[in-house]
């Protein structure tokens, strides 16, 4: 978290910075585009032929671009505090950009798709290994199988009290609760963090 001095008045600006993270095509820049309040930062190509070796369309067949750096959008909770969204691309190629997307970061959104869940397990492995809280959300797509959130705690294998959530990433209203979630949770995980420090 940064926090910086405004010319005009003493008062902090406190930033929290949220990673959107999931597999190929689950919906991590329509989630940051649909959220921010500015214009989003995007660094889409378009898919090519060339690529057609590494990325895996299978279930997103329709999909013409990727990220091939990050997503950049921004949220103002109240004045002097706002949140940063980071959106990470998905193929395994650009997963060295994450370790320095993570640094900072309150926690991170993993978003899931239930017709390629086994995608999500890099990025749940990756904020788990490194004490990142973070919450799934189950991005509803057309004719994709639905399951309750219990059940897909347990195909992930989740730690307990990891929260598990359904979401469409198209819309602004439920994309924020997906980010309530997370701060919340983040909160807590950090809150029992500092008392198993001060009573170890």
């Amino acid at each position: 978290m940064d926090s910086v001095r405004s010319d005009s008045a003493s008062a902090q600006v406190l930033a929290l910075k949220i990673l959107v993270a999931g597999g190929f095509g689950v919906g991590k820049t329509t989630l940051v585009g649909s959220v921010s309040e500015i214009r989003p930062l995007r660094t889409e190509e378009q898919l090519t032929q060339a690529g057609a070796a590494v990325d895996d369309l299978g279930g997103v067949e329709q999909k013409t671009t990727t990220t091939v750096a990050m997503d950049f959008g921004r949220i103002t909770i109240r004045e002097g505090l706002s949140v940063y969204l980071f959106g990470t691309p998905g193929q395994d190629r650009f997963w060295f950009l994450w370790d320095e997307l993570a640094q900072g970061a309150l926690g991170a959104v993993v978003l899931a798709d239930t017709r390629r869940l086994d995608d999500c397990f890099p990025a749940v492995d990756f904020f788990e290994h490194r004490g990142i809280p973070f919450v799934v959300a189950v991005n509803r797509f057309s004719g994709a199988p639905q399951h309750a959130a219990d059940e897909v705690a347990r195909a992930l294998d989740l730690d307990s009290g990891t929260p598990v959530m359904v979401c469409d990433a198209r819309r602004r209203a439920s994309g924020k609760e997906v980010l309530i979630r997370l701060v919340e949770h983040a909160g807590r995980v950090h809150a029992a963090r500092l008392l198993d420090a001060s009573t170890g």
